[in-house]
């Protein structure tokens, strides 16, 4: 059953990763079958992955779109056409990525304003933080999207405030994480790409987008 919302247009905005955007893909399909429009924003070579998928929906009569943002890869020190995490195969290259990811700001904001009907939330993976600024500057609702459970959460808080990290130079050196009541040990090879970017610029946008 599709249900009536007139006018609601929610925009998501997804990693670009696999195990971020198929949970966005589903939850885009939800948002249309209750009536909302919804637009999906990633690259060109991202698009293509789903296009068989989405192309189904739009057909059944779903109102999801596709916009395309130029990812520019060879700019950026990737590949050409490298524009998904599961294309990389250095760590050198998942901070390229995310570097890059942040560059997007300026030509996602010029699609945003141009759409129609005006949007009227935004869904955006936590690791992209300058939808927050997007969100307020269009004075709408941000909802932040996490792939994680709230274990994997927590304990991705007690690394950030123990600062263990900053000591850990081996990719394979086993560390107990602090302060849960198990005691778990991992690597940093083992932890999210977002965690082992070590960027603290890029931490503080994310945390500071999480607040907003």
């Amino acid at each position: 059953m599709v249900f009536l919302t007139e006018n609601l247009h929610f925009v998501l905005f997804s990693l670009l990763a696999q195990g971020h955007m198929i949970p966005m893909i589903d939850i885009a399909r939800i948002l249309a079958h209750r009536g909302v429009v919804v637009t999906i924003f990633t690259t060109p070579k991202n698009a293509s992955r789903f296009n068989s998928v989405l192309s189904r929906a739009v057909s059944s009569g779903l109102q999801i779109r596709l916009l395309q943002l130029h990812f520019p890869a060879k700019e950026a020190g990737l590949p050409e056409g490298c524009e998904n995490f599961d294309m990389v195969t250095s760590l050198d290259m998942v901070k390229k990525m995310f570097r890059t990811i942040i560059t997007l700001q300026q030509s996602a904001e010029e699609l945003f304003e141009a759409l129609t009907p005006k949007p009227s939330c935004i869904i955006s993976d936590f690791c992209i933080p300058w939808t927050a600024q997007l969100a307020e500057k269009y004075h709408i609702p941000r909802i932040s999207f996490h792939g994680f459970s709230c274990f994997c959460l927590h304990c991705l808080h007690q690394l950030h405030i123990s600062e263990i990290l900053e000591n850990i130079t081996s990719e394979s050196e086993y560390f107990t994480i602090p302060d849960i009541p198990d005691e778990i040990q991992v690597t940093k090879e083992q932890l999210p790409g977002a965690v082992t970017f070590n960027s603290k610029d890029f931490g503080e946008l994310v945390r500071a987008a999480e607040c907003c």
